[in-house]
């Protein structure tokens, strides 16, 4: 009797674990896509193929490389922080057909920034606006393509955004910027924007018609805005300041003859250098221009140091060397949203 019984326990033990096996399987069929194991819905690497919303709640960390595919949006709201591994092999690009939506607020601006020490490779945008290295141009980072003639196209929207310590070496001539602009057209929205503490350039533009407003850059190790490859949009507020004294310049121009326009342009040395500097044919349209605290206020680095044919700045005269202290044009002020 006391044999039976035992079997009896057995064979109930392993209907109940036969029962339980049918319904986990079950679970698996009614829900193919289960929750990420805890830690893996903050981690931003890989390609995102379809559109995606970060969670403000959450602070998202980027480990490698992030690839927001042709077609597909990635929307960061206000307030949203990404904090990011360091490394040349750290950023996220926006490919040619995708487009980025940062939706910060004064109150509440997107935030990326490193979580330890070191730098890391900011934002890329890839659009099909022309340049001057032509059609599917290969870019400095990873080969990505850019390049096309569609002066219009549209890689999505900027607002509220604040990049820490971006910008590293790849090779002797190519680098990581913390806002990369690769033929991005002109329906693309760039506004108020911060790069702060970055080892490259701040903002550059490699063609394209894209214009951009209130930015603010503060100890960039090389150029704070840079342009290349016959970019001709607008740069309108935009406030510069040096307290390193290792920096490059606050402005550098490089490329053809093309004349983009700058608009309200302030910048600030406490240990003198470069204010603008000019490159090969480069050239621009300036109005609102303040400079203080600089060794040399223009600089014509492969010009005839009287040649200002393509350079027209309102307020200024032929010498480049002339001091050039006059009072901000920009109120700094509009960038008290900056932390």
């Amino acid at each position: 009797m006391k044999k039976l019984n035992s079997n009896l326990t057995m064979l109930f033990s392993l209907l109940l674990l036969a029962v339980f096996t049918s319904c986990s399987n079950d679970d698996d069929v009614l829900n193919p896509n289960p929750e990420p194991p805890v830690g893996e819905e903050s981690k931003l690497e890989g390609s995102l193929a379809e559109d995606r919303t970060l969670d403000p709640s959450v602070e998202y960390q980027l480990t490698g490389y992030y690839s927001v595919a042709e077609g597909a949006t990635l929307t960061i709201p206000a307030g949203t922080i990404i904090n990011t591994a360091t490394g040349t092999d750290v950023f996220i690009a926006v490919q040619q057909g995708g487009k980025i939506d940062i939706q910060g607020t004064a109150d509440a601006p997107v935030r990326m920034k490193p979580s330890g020490e070191g730098v890391w490779g900011g934002l890329i945008l890839l659009g099909r606006a022309e340049t001057t290295a032509g059609a599917d141009a290969k870019a400095e980072v990873n080969d990505l393509i850019y390049g096309g003639s569609d002066s219009e196209d549209n890689s999505g929207s900027i607002n509220y955004l604040i990049i820490e310590n971006s910008g590293a070496q790849i090779s002797a001539d190519s680098q990581y910027n913390g806002l990369s602009l690769y033929a991005v057209g002109s329906g693309t929205t760039i506004e108020n924007v911060a790069l702060l503490n970055g080892e490259d350039d701040g903002v550059e533009f490699f063609g394209g018609s894209v214009s951009a407003s209130n930015i603010y850059v503060e100890n960039l190790q090389d150029d704070a805005i840079d342009w290349t490859e016959g970019w001709n949009g607008t740069l309108s507020n935009t406030y510069v300041k040096h307290t390193r004294n290792d920096f490059s310049t606050a402005l550098e121009a490089d490329g053809n003859d093309v004349q983009p326009t700058i608009t309200n342009f302030t910048a600030v040395s406490e240990t003198g250098g470069t204010a603008l500097q000019f490159k090969a044919n480069s050239g621009a349209i300036i109005t609102g221009l303040s400079l203080s605290g600089y060794d040399t206020s223009i600089e014509l680095a492969d010009k005839d140091q009287g040649d200002f044919a393509n350079i027209q700045i309102e307020g200024i005269d032929s010498n480049p060397n002339k001091a050039y202290e006059t009072e901000a044009t920009v109120d700094v002020a509009i960038f008290s949203w900056v932390q």
